[in-house]
Order: structure tokens, then sequence, then C-alpha cells
């Protein structure tokens, strides 16, 4: 029976004992992966023990996978309304961060326990991270444990009570918001045009500059009962039809331009055909539409680019992403030397290239161990965590370095993610529990209300800030929250209120953000404390 003594038997014997309890649901709630750690406390506890070494390993691909994920959302996030957004998540996590400052000024609770307390007030593995790094404290775990039930519970609480006390209408909150982002995402239509405009007969497209003049796409012409896809070339002869494609606004040009919309049909030529291409030739990333002349080359035609769930008005000037799904229309020989240019291939987008995640976080901890000077008494490290999460921004937004593409596709970024999580968890768990008995006989309850107070009051400040920046819909709002308190559960809670994407648009703007401020704030105060 030697095996259950040994590090890799309990750790995995932790992660299915967690995974079990964090299935299990509760008035819908449940602790998910996070429950890990509550198991771990309980063996730390009674001396059992996981080499540092792994909680170490699972630290870096952890953090370098979210600096993967949050790198393009987090420099995305500040246009628009995403500053308002941006702003309030500052909000919320600089008073978060006060109060677990003032809480170890006043009460006398040690810096690493506050710190543990404000990242699980706010659920943020990455910030237990940070903090377990920046301390190299045990206590900062058992902050963490103690406070993150009610940073879950709160939350959820908090953004499903709220509308109901304020008596918020939801429908008009739903309408207001379709209406302020209309703009931003517009959706992508098609529509047939009959040649009708005098100005344009005779005319090539050409000569018309159909694309730079109205922002659509003509995908298909009929002449004389004879469908093509256009080229440049192709003329525009009186009562043809074509088939356009774009935004409402663009289609709208279109009409005024060409003629009247007709109820007929194009069928498509025998010799033609449509296709959904996917983006995997790593040749092709951070390259533009443009660039590969498809209309010239190949008589191709770009009708939509689908990125992330949203679809885009292709243009000469748009970057392509790994991943990127393009419509496509093109004779069925020229189709052939399209899929050679984009890759469409599955089994390239699901393999994962562990060269550059190897040097991302080779270059990530180099960076980590630069020491900056601020004058003789303040130095500043971005840290193991800090080193390796900026440099996985980076990389994620530069996306791809000759022939290095950095950016990793979502399974695999998920995969090394949750696994780096579950050795993380697992490890600080059982360093945390040996201690855990001696900290609450030190502390008692009032370690539950300062983990409580770091929940709550940061909420509440943001919802008066709020209702003093114009335009920031309550949706908006609600996601807003639950972004920078990095609670997916609270993201959950919210949705069901609305028929609309609001709150999750609000959330994935600024989570990114509020992570990585929330681990900077965990710096300065080890710094600090």
């Amino acid at each position: 029976m030697e095996f259950i003594s040994q590090p890799y038997f309990i750790l995995f014997f932790i992660i299915s004992v967690g995974y079990i309890i964090g299935k299990i649901k509760i008035a819908d709630v449940s602790l998910d992966i996070s429950a890990i750690i509550f198991v771990a406390l309980f063996f730390g506890h009674h001396g059992m023990v996981i080499p540092s070494i792994i909680g170490e390993l699972g630290l870096i691909l952890f953090i370098y996978t979210i600096g993967m994920q949050a790198g393009p959302g987090f420099f995305d996030s500040f246009k628009k309304q995403g500053r308002a957004l941006v702003g309030i998540t500052l909000v919320i996590i600089a008073s978060a961060s006060l109060i677990a400052f003032i809480a170890h000024y006043f009460s006398g609770i040690e810096m690493p326990v506050a710190i543990g307390l404000l990242t699980g007030a706010l659920t943020s593995t990455p910030g237990l991270a940070a903090g377990i790094d920046a301390t190299s404290s045990p206590l900062t775990s058992i902050g963490y444990g103690i406070a993150y039930p009610f940073g879950v519970i709160g939350v959820i609480l908090f953004v499903r009570l709220y509308p109901k006390i304020r008596k918020i209408d939801i429908k008009s909150a739903e309408k207001e918001y379709e209406i302020e982002n209309s703009s931003d995402f517009p959706p992508i239509k098609s529509k047939i045009f009959k040649v009708e405009n005098e100005a344009v007969f005779n005319k090539s497209i050409s000569d018309l500059r159909v694309r730079s003049m109205t922002d659509a796409v003509i995908s298909r012409v009929q002449h004389e009962k004879t469908s093509v896809i256009p080229t440049p070339e192709t003329v525009l002869h009186k009562d043809d039809l074509i088939k356009a494609v774009g935004t409402e606004e663009a289609l709208d040009k279109i009409g005024f331009l060409i003629g009247s919309e007709s109820k007929e049909e194009i069928p498509l030529h025998k010799s033609y055909e449509v296709q959904s291409l996917l983006v995997t030739n790593k040749e092709v990333v951070n390259q533009t539409l443009g660039t590969f002349n498809l209309w010239n080359n190949y008589q191709a035609t770009v009708t939509r680019v689908r990125r992330s769930g949203i679809d885009i008005a292709p243009s000469p000037s748009l970057k392509l992403q790994m991943g990127d799904k393009i419509m496509v229309a093109s004779s069925k020989e020229n189709m052939k030397q399209v899929i050679k240019i984009f890759g469409n291939n599955d089994k390239k987008l699901s393999d994962t290239d562990f060269l550059p995640i190897s040097l991302g976080i080779v270059i990530g901890v180099l960076l980590g161990n630069l020491s900056l000077s601020f004058g003789e008494e303040f130095k500043f490290s971005p840290g193991l965590t800090g080193g390796v999460l900026v440099v996985g921004m980076v990389l994620s937004r530069i996306g791809r370095t000759g022939n290095i593409v950095w950016s990793m596709s979502g399974a695999a970024t998920q995969l090394l993610r949750q696994i780096g999580l579950m050795f993380f968890l697992a490890e600080v768990g059982t360093s945390a529990g040996a201690n855990i008995v001696d900290t609450f006989n030190a502390y008692g309850y009032h370690l539950f209300i300062i983990g409580a107070s770091i929940t709550l009051i940061p909420m509440i400040l943001s919802i008066i800030i709020s209702r003093f920046i114009k335009g920031v819909n309550i949706l908006s709002m609600l996601g807003t929250m639950t972004g920078a308190m990095t609670s997916t559960p609270g993201l959950a809670a919210v949705t069901p209120l609305t028929d609309t994407n609001a709150p999750s648009v609000a959330y994935a703007t600024v989570y990114p953000v509020a992570m990585v401020i929330l681990i900077v704030c965990v710096q300065l105060l080890s710094i600090i404390g």
C-alpha cells in the first residue's frame, strides 16, 4: 500500500475528488474546478504533501495560457464604450485592494492572508497564483479558501437581486442596448438587385469601384440567364441581376448605385461553388485579404469572415487570424487553389506545436526575473507570474513571427490551462492545509467579514459610479461587475435575465483587463506588506 503515499497518487486522487465535489450543485451554484483547493486543504491538514515543483509547473502553464487568452481582448478593450467599462473595473479592483490593505493595517492580519482574502473575494485564481508567487506564503491560500465561497455566492445574489430591488425594466434596457450597439458588428446580409441605373450600364465592377463606394461585395451576376462569379472586369448590363453581400447600410448604397431590389433568385452556375474555408495555414496569419488578390488571380470572392462567433464584412485591409472561417465563392477548379492558400485543415487547427509554447514560457521566465529600480528603496520585478502573463499577452497579440505561430487553438489553450490549474490548486492547497487551523484560531470569524466586505463594497461602489457615466446600459453593467469580479458563476446568473448578449460582451471586454489589474495590485500589496 506504499503507492497511496506517493505524490502522483495523492495529486490525481485530490483532483478526482475535487472534480466530483465541484460538479455538485446547490441552488444552481457549484464550486466547479475550485473545489480542488478545498479538498487539497483537507488532505494537507492531515499531512499529505505534493512537491512544490508540481505547483510551479502548473502555475506557469496556467498563467501563460491565461495570457494567450487575454491578450487580444485586453488590447482591444479600450475602444468605444470599453473605456467606461474598464474604468468601472478599475474602480472595483482598486477599492477591493484598498479594503484588503486597510484590513491588514488596522486589524493586524498578515499581508499574505489579506492578499488571499482579496483574490478569494474576487474569485480570481490567477490572482491567487500571483499572490503565492509574490509572497511565497501558504497563508495566501488559506485567505483565498475562506473568502472564496462568499465571493461566488455574494456576486450571484447581488446581480440577481439588484435589478429586482431597483425595479429595472429589462425589456427597455434590451432595446437601448440594441440601439446603442447596432453599429458595432451589424449583421451581414445578402440581397438581389436589378441593374436599372443608366449610369452603370456597360461599365465594369472595377470602373464603378463598387467595394470602395459601398463596402459591399458583389458575389454573383446573372446576364441573360447565365450566372457567373464576377471579376473586376465583369461588365454590368441593363436588367442584369446581381447578388450583393454586406451590412444593411452597405446594401442600401448598392441599391442607390445599381437599382431596385429584386425578389428573383440567381442560381449558382454548375461550374461554381461556395465553400466555408478554415484559416489553418500559418503563412497567411496576420496577412491582409488584399495580399492574395483573389479576384484577379482566381476569380474568387470572399463574401464574409466569421471570427469568434461574429460575422465580419471582408475588406482588403482585414488581417486574418488562425481559425477564421471565410466564405468563398469561386469556380470548382480555382477553389482547389484557394483552399491551398488558406489551409482548411481541421487537424492542423487541433494540433498543438509545443515549440512556441516552450519558447514563450522561457521568455516569460526571463522577463519575470528582471528587476527595475526606482531609487534605492523601491525595486519592482514582474515576478514569475507577471513575466509569463505579459509575454503570453503580447505574443497572442502578435500572432505570428516568421514561421512561428504564437497563437494557440481554443482547445489546446483550454486543455493546458485546466492541467496547469489542477496541478497548481492541488499543490498550494496541501501546502496551506498544514496551517489552516492555526490561522483560523488566530483570526476567527473576522476573516469571513473582511472577505464579504471585499466582495460587496466594490460592487456597490461601482453601481453608484456607473449612474454618473453616460451610456452605460444596466445589462452591460451587470456583465462588467461579473467580469471585474472574474466570476463565471455570476455571469451564468445574469445571462438568463436577458435575450441579448450584453452581459457576455461586457464580461469578455473587462475580464482580461481585470485579471491583469488584479495581478498588478497583488504585487504592489506584497511589496507594501
